[in-house]
């Protein structure tokens, strides 16, 4: 008796999709350290405005990391509890 399992393909983004991610990221990121090295402040108030974005880019990449490393941990205990469920479903199939 073997046990079939069911496998969800990986999704794989399109090459034109991550290269508007890393396009629209660094777009967004330069247009940003431009507004701030051309506001009409002091350089300190320039210097915590940088560590600000940097700190802030930082976190989101933190925070993204972790939401996809919960969700994929997720995944895999539900897969694993399918397939226990789905080797007590065969056994009581072949007790029938």
């Amino acid at each position: 008796m073997s046990i079939q399992t069911v496998t969800q393909p990986a999704v794989q983004h399109t090459q034109a999709w991550v290269t508007f991610t890393y396009a629209a990221f660094l777009g967004s990121l330069l247009l940003l350290a431009l507004g701030v090295f051309y506001l009409p402040v002091d350089t300190w108030i320039k210097g915590y405005l940088g560590m600000g974005i940097a700190m802030l880019v930082q976190s989101c990449m933190t925070m993204s990391k972790t939401m996809r490393d919960n969700h994929e941990s997720k995944r895999l205990v539900n897969r694993i509890e399918d397939a226990k469920t789905e080797r007590l479903l065969m056994g009581m199939n072949g007790q029938d």
